[in-house]
């Protein structure tokens, strides 16, 4: 007999089959779900996705990106909608190039993928202003992501016109599209109840999800980690780097997980984060072992935060995010690897997970067993929790070894089939090679341009005036990174001054008559910095002139719309050697944004722009400096990217294409995680406990990805620079990233593939095959028994092929080798 609340939940759950499939129409895909998983076409099913960002990558690199992704055993593709990419300017749209998003639902459905449309749209994503557009601040009464008319009119728009664009294109898939979910808002959840306004905010996410519920989109609606009060009718979801623990709100839903972070963004005063490929399955397989029933890689390719996209502050062009796919489309071995493998046995026992009976038991405070049943068939789950000692666990008989952190499947309950913690994928090396094509640096002949400061030394010709410092986002509505600050004052005779200037930064180059006197930006985190330079003054008009500089807006937090940026408020005073101050802050300010190259659109080498080479001697080292070289592209597909160090600050175009900002000379700091890394125990990217940190100590980014589509083949490209802070191109060189070692480890009984994975490079040389390897990693391996017969096998197997495979058997442990662990090196 059923209780009253299950019978509810069931009508709730029948009425819902109903409604999406009168959505749904003749011909399309009903997509419903109940406590176990979603239901599609009525077969409950597991999901395996993974979120790839259209504007990361480029419209040529979409088809081979999800290949790769169905290839590594994904069932999905998620994506946030970018809406400050979209609406640069009110009511002015962008789909193009790499912002056709229909294009990039297409190329899921024609690879027979599901599709996740999250369209926020506030996203977060460590993307320029989270993606909300600067121009919303010019709105009367516009107060982000509260109950408000002015945004909530704004979302509603926009959330419209990308569910039409959609319905338009038959991309839902009630209408025989690919997408099964689409998300409203973004982690609102994690910030609501530090808004100050807790009415407002309740309100405010109940509009949203009846809005988004009346597009009638004919797929479920889902909130990530909205914990507490959750609307009705949408099914919240966890995010995270662990999410086993988590269960969503209330009975009727099933256990969805939208944002498994594979790695950690990058900003420019940090190294590099790793997040192992074992921990990450560790975590994938506890949550589908906890009845989870989808889940998603976040990144599983990350990109490149092209031209002012990046958010933060300071988060840097590459969003690699470590990865299962690099920033370049590259496989990340063996983490793409590992996680194929896992996805493979986890679907080969979906319907047991999706259907069957279960049962926990703890054989210890950190060691379960589950066991799924249905009919005649079963499959196990065992995971160790500890992190730092291997446990045997015995079940129905058999005594299985579980190393520390990590979880063993048995499809059979009989036979481990995958261990979270065993590798069998091979490792790849990949290497930067040089350009072929061309001799680097020297063939690069570079010319230059002054950036033309003269309009800006005075305070004439502004947008406008104001007897007060302003905010540079409302300011300027982010069209630009900069923002010049000018004012004028009398003085009798010269006199010296110390100029203070307090501003929220992130960077400021202060001139006084036309002369660069002083310049510094602020430490990442606390983005309010002065500066203090010696001036002097000479008798009558004096022009101070402050340029302000952005490097990415906030997207993440609490009223974070409201952290200011520029010079606002100040105050900006002139001080004398006797401590007596000038205060300028009321002053009548002239307001410009932007640039005067910016203005010439100098990136694009219009006919007509005089470029000077000196005879060959270019300056360096000098702030405001545009140069220009042209290079042969490198021959072949491989991925392209360009080493800019000697460099300091500035942007880079390729052909026009705006590569992003580039800041090598800012230094990673060392950290702790830094000289250590060690799969076992929680993973974490913030506080105490980092670990597996690389980079530390270097520039935080030297390389700068060139899509091959940016790219002319047989003829002259175009490289500009604008360099900003003062630099030396005169190291510049591209590069291909091509794999350089391949290593793979297994046991006698395994099958050991070796693949170059790319543009049909071959396997050249098979360096080591050994067993019981002591010491180093791919690459550079050392010690161990070295087997000729293991030696002959490859050889012959692999030698001058793309791909190959070698089963090991005790033949190939050789004369005085011990069976064991083979550990075979190749090169590509």
């Amino acid at each position: 007999m059923k209780t009253k609340t299950a019978a509810a939940a069931t009508c709730l759950v029948a009425l819902l089959v109903v409604v999406l499939a009168e959505a749904a129409g003749v011909g399309g895909t009903t997509v419903t779900y109940n406590d176990r998983s979603l239901v599609i076409d009525g077969e409950r099913r597991i999901i395996i996705s993974g979120s790839i960002h259209y504007p990361r990558s480029t419209p040529e690199m979409w088809p081979d990106l999800i290949k790769k992704a169905k290839e590594g055993g994904l069932d999905a593709i998620e994506t946030y909608v970018f809406w400050n990419g979209h609406e640069p300017h009110r009511r002015q749209y962008n789909f193009v190039g790499n912002y056709d998003i229909v294009r990039f639902f297409k190329e899921i459905q024609n690879a027979g993928l599901y599709a996740i449309l999250r369209i926020g749209p506030y996203i977060c994503g460590e993307w320029n202003y989270g993606g909300l557009p600067a121009w919303l601040r010019d709105i009367p009464g516009m107060q982000f992501r509260l109950h408000n008319a002015p945004f909530e009119n704004e979302m509603e728009i926009f959330t419209t016109l990308i569910v039409n664009k959609m319905k338009d294109a038959n991309m839902f898939a009630g209408q025989g599209g690919p997408i099964i979910l689409a998300q409203i808002e973004n982690e609102y959840g994690n910030i609501m109840g530090q808004l100050n306004n807790n009415q407002s905010a309740s309100e405010y996410i109940h509009w949203c999800a009846d809005m988004a519920n009346k597009q009638n989109v004919g797929v479920p609606w889902i909130m990530c980690q909205q914990d507490s009060d959750v609307p009705h009718n949408v099914v919240n979801t966890c995010n995270g780097f662990y999410c086993h623990d988590w269960f969503p709100n209330r009975t009727g839903i099933p256990k969805i997980w939208t944002e498994n972070w594979t790695g950690w963004f990058k900003a420019w005063d940090k190294p590099d984060f790793h997040r192992s490929a074992e921990d990450i399955a560790f975590a994938v397989a506890m949550f589908f072992q906890k009845r989870g029933s989808l889940q998603n890689y976040y990144m599983y390719h990350g990109g490149t935060n092209f031209g002012r996209t990046s958010g933060g502050p300071y988060i840097t062009t590459s969003y690699d995010y470590d990865a299962p796919l690099d920033e370049y489309g590259n496989l990340r071995q063996p983490k793409y690897g590992h996680l194929k493998d896992l996805h493979s046995v986890i679907k080969s026992i979906e319907k047991i997970l999706v259907h069957g009976e279960y049962v926990d038991t703890n054989y210890s405070d950190n060691v379960t067993v589950t066991k799924y049943t249905l009919g005649s068939t079963s499959a196990c789950f065992i995971n160790n929790r500890n992190d730092n000692k291997d446990l045997n666990v015995t079940l129905d008989g058999n005594t299985h070894l579980l190393p520390a952190w990590s979880v063993s499947i048995l499809p059979d309950c009989k036979t481990v089939a995958f261990n979270s913690a065993k590798i069998k994928a091979q490792t790849t090396i990949m290497v930067k090679k040089a350009n072929m094509v061309e001799k680097e640096p020297e063939n690069l002949k570079w010319s230059w341009m002054r950036e033309n400061l003269t309009p800006f030394m005075t305070d004439e010709k502004g947008s406008y005036r104001k007897n007060e410092l302003l905010e540079q986002i409302v300011t300027s509505t982010d069209q630009s990174d900069y923002l010049w600050y000018r004012t004028s004052l009398d003085h009798k005779g010269e006199a010296s001054y110390t100029l203070f200037v307090n501003t929220t930064g992130h960077e400021l180059y202060a001139f006084v008559n036309g002369m660069l006197v002083g310049k510094n930006h602020s430490p990442n985190g606390h983005f309010v910095f002065q500066l203090e330079s010696a001036v002097k003054l000479h008798d009558g008009k004096n022009y101070i002139s402050l340029l302000s500089a952005t490097i990415g807006l906030k997207n993440y937090g609490p009223l974070f719309e409201k952290m200011p940026a520029g010079i606002v408020g100040g105050p900006v005073k002139l001080i004398d050697n006797n401590g007596t101050g000038i205060d300028l802050s009321n002053s009548s300010w002239s307001y410009k944004a932007g640039l005067a190259g910016e203005y010439r659109q100098i990136h694009l080498d219009k006919p007509g722009y005089r470029w000077d080479n000196n005879n060959g001697t270019v300056p360096i080292n000098r702030p405001f400096t545009w140069y220009k070289t042209t290079f042969q592209a490198p021959a072949g597909q491989d991925t392209v990217v360009v080493d800019l160090l000697g460099l300091n600050k500035g942007v880079a175009w390729v052909n026009g294409n705006n590569l992003g900002r580039y800041w090598p000379s800012y230094t990673a700091a060392e950290m702790g995680g830094c000289h250590h890394c060690d799969y076992r125990g929680v993973f974490q990217a913030e506080g105490d406990g980092q670990k597996c940190l690389t980079g530390c100590g270097e520039p935080s980014q030297r390389y700068y990805h060139v899509p091959r589509s940016f790219l002319k083949n047989g003829e002259p490209n175009t490289l500009i620079l604008f360099e900003e802070a003062g630099g030396d191109p005169s190291q510049v060189i591209f590069h291909s990233v091509v794999a350089g070692s391949v290593c793979v480890s297994a046991e006698v009984g395994d099958a050991i593939t070796l693949s170059c994975g790319q543009h049909s490079k071959t396997i050249s040389t098979i360096d080591v095959t050994s067993f019981g390897v002591a010491r180093g990693q791919c690459g550079a391996y050392e010690g161990g028994c070295e087997s000729k017969a293991a030696y002959k096998a490859f050889t012959e197997a692999c030698l001058g092929k793309e791909s190959c495979t070698v089963q090991i058997i005790n033949a190939l442990t050789g004369s005085g080798c011990l069976s064991g662990v083979l550990t075979v090196q190749a090169s590509c």
